[in-house]
C-alpha cells in the first residue's frame, strides 16, 4: 500500500491507472508484473549506485541520494 501522500502527488486514479497498464503489459499475470518491477527497482538502484559514485559534492551541491523513500 502507499502512503497517503506521494511525492509526485499522484492521485489514486493515477495509481489505479498505471497499476492496471502494469498488468496488462504482463498479460495480467500478477507475478510476471511483480518480477519486472523488482528488476527496475534493482537496475535504477545500480544507476543510483554508480551516479553517486562518479558525481561530484560539488556538482550536487551537498544533495544525496538515497536509496528508501522518507
Amino acid at each position: 500500500m502507499l502512503p497517503a501522500a506521494t511525492h509526485d502527488h499522484a492521485t489514486k486514479h493515477d495509481l489505479d491507472y498505471e497499476v492496471e497498464a502494469a498488468l496488462a503489459w504482463h498479460d495480467a499475470d500478477p507475478k510476471a508484473t511483480i518480477a519486472t518491477l523488482l528488476a527496475d527497482i534493482r537496475h535504477l538502484r545500480l544507476q543510483l549506485s554508480l551516479a553517486e559514485t562518479l558525481m561530484s559534492r560539488g556538482m550536487a551541491r551537498g544533495w544525496s541520494p538515497k536509496y528508501e523513500r522518507d
